[in-house]
């Protein structure tokens, strides 16, 4: 599609880093006007260089109808790699209104030598399998933390951006800390803490590798909670490679 001498109207579905670095990187290019969707999980996300739009749509039919309404030209999700529902709605939403679709999506961490992962299908399955007396390291967020809150034989250190809204047991502690992180501290911590295991979603991602760079070096077993597949297919994996998406669409 050639651009049409009118800035485009995108919806940016976001709340992630890459949504971020694409809101800053297409701000400053007179050809789009983006509006930037937050799920309004977090109470104080970061800033975002555009228009922005803070909860859901009402399902696949109300984000079809919200496209149409504001004249929407493109959707770009750039939604969390485990934000399940959102990208199929999307697609759907998308085609049903006319609309173009991309999906930028970070890949998924790999395994390297050294590492000791034992891969889960889900959250549940990760807080079940821990040994009892296990000192955990947890990094999933504070969506689905109650599966740990309900091991209270072992002692949990759950880092997050914000509080979870629930009461926290007495087994459960809280850090609230924003990547990124670096290497070194994140070891400082794990060898401070004596933790037995590191659990963690499959995120990917720079901003937060470092936990399993220093869980590699320290020989510390880590539980990876895998992504589940949604059979969208991703067109970029790096806001590079989706602004060179952009520029062979809408070229001027």
């Amino acid at each position: 599609m050639a651009h049409s001498g009118r800035q485009l109207r995108v919806l940016l579905l976001g709340g992630t880093r890459e949504a971020r670095e694409l809101a800053e990187a297409l701000s400053d290019d007179g050809r789009w006007k983006i509006i930037s969707s937050l799920a309004g999980r977090t109470r104080d996300p970061e800033a975002v260089p555009s228009e922005i739009r803070v909860g859901g749509f009402g399902g696949m039919e109300g984000l079809a109808a919200y496209l149409k309404e504001e004249a929407i030209d493109l959707v770009v999700d750039a939604t969390h790699p485990f934000a399940e529902v959102i990208s199929p709605n999307a697609v759907d939403a998308a085609a049903q209104a006319g609309v173009p679709y991309l999906r930028l999506c970070r890949p998924a961490w790999r395994a390297e030598p050294g590492d000791q992962w034992q891969l889960v299908p889900s959250v549940q399955r990760a807080a079940d399998i821990l040994s009892p007396g296990s000192r955990v390291f947890l990094t999933i967020g504070r969506q689905e933390l109650a599966p740990f809150f309900a091991r209270d034989d072992v002692h949990v250190v759950a880092r997050m951006i914000e509080a979870p809204s629930d009461p926290v047991p007495p087994h459960v502690e809280i850090i609230l800390a924003r990547p990124p992180f670096e290497i070194s501290d994140e070891a400082e911590l794990m060898h401070a803490r004596k933790f037995d295991v590191l659990v963690t979603k499959n995120a990917g991602g720079p901003s937060v590798e470092s936990k399993l760079i220093a869980a590699r070096n320290l020989g510390l077993p880590v539980i990876v909670i895998e992504r589940k597949q949604n059979g969208v297919p991703v067109d970029a994996e790096t806001v590079d490679d989706l602004i060179v998406l952009l520029d062979q669409h809408y070229a001027t």
